[in-house]
């Protein structure tokens, strides 16, 4: 069992789940993260930390879909261990739905 970032995450973006995860699995992409599947050790620390409400684990029917983006933008997007400041208009994106389709990012995080 794995750990997934589903489509909540999108502009919300909240990096309350990285400091928790004690494999360093998280990436981040320009409008959400990602954990690595295969990194991923399944503890669920950092499930109770994300305030979207947005990780999953991978037996949820839920999160079937995403466990193919995770792995393959945690492949390309830099890596992500520490809290960052979320965005002033992240609170904003936590309710709404269907965010991956007309706002979903293929782009890394710029640092």
């Amino acid at each position: 069992m794995t750990y997934v970032v589903t489509e909540a995450c999108i502009k919300c973006k909240f990096t309350d789940c990285v400091p928790a995860c004690v494999a360093d699995c998280f990436y981040e992409g320009e409008n959400m993260l990602v954990i690595h599947p295969e990194e991923c050790i399944d503890c669920g620390a950092c499930v109770n930390e994300c305030r979207a409400n947005a990780i999953l684990p991978d037996t949820d029917p839920r999160a079937q879909i995403w466990l193919e983006l995770n792995q393959k933008y945690a492949s390309i997007w830099p890596n992500i261990v520490e809290k960052l400041p979320s965005s002033k208009k992240a609170e904003d994106w936590i309710e709404v739905a269907d965010k991956y389709e007309t706002h979903f990012s293929e782009k890394p995080a710029q640092r």
